[in-house]
């Protein structure tokens, strides 16, 4: 049966705000990869990369995608003996919020989708190309 849809708003809501501070144990990443069954390689801003879990109330509600970021807990699994090294906490959609905050780690930038120009060469978008005055007549 599918879940109530209050409950896929509410969690919707949920991650859409962010947390005034961080916990020493909660870091932001970037998602490297899906490995399945609701596991995925993420990346920490220092590069180190961990496997954490997708909680059960976020499986089927929210997408995550390559290039995301997450906030996982890094302690959560820390009295098991397993491969995973933390838990997602919470998913990050509204990445402009996210990014105003004091402790988004400068490691991740937002990137340029164009890549930068160097200034010696003036743009031909949208210009006529140029005559030939020699080859007229």
């Amino acid at each position: 049966m599918a879940r109530p849809k209050r409950q896929l708003l509410a969690t919707a809501e949920e991650t859409s705000n962010p947390p005034s501070t961080l916990e020493p144990n909660q870091a932001i990443v970037r998602v490297v990869k899906g490995e399945g069954n609701n596991l995925y390689i993420v990346e920490l801003p220092n590069t180190k990369t961990l496997l954490v879990e997708l909680p059960p109330r976020f499986r089927s509600t929210i997408w995550i995608k390559r290039g995301g970021f997450l906030l996982i807990d890094t302690t959560a699994f820390e009295d098991r003996e397993n491969k995973l090294d933390g838990e997602v906490i919470n998913v990050i959609r509204e990445e402009k919020q996210w990014r105003k905050q004091a402790y988004w780690p400068p490691e991740f930038v937002k990137k340029s989708t164009y890549p930068k120009d160097s200034g010696d060469e003036a743009s031909t978008a949208g210009k006529m190309p140029p005559a030939d005055s020699d080859s007229e007549g």
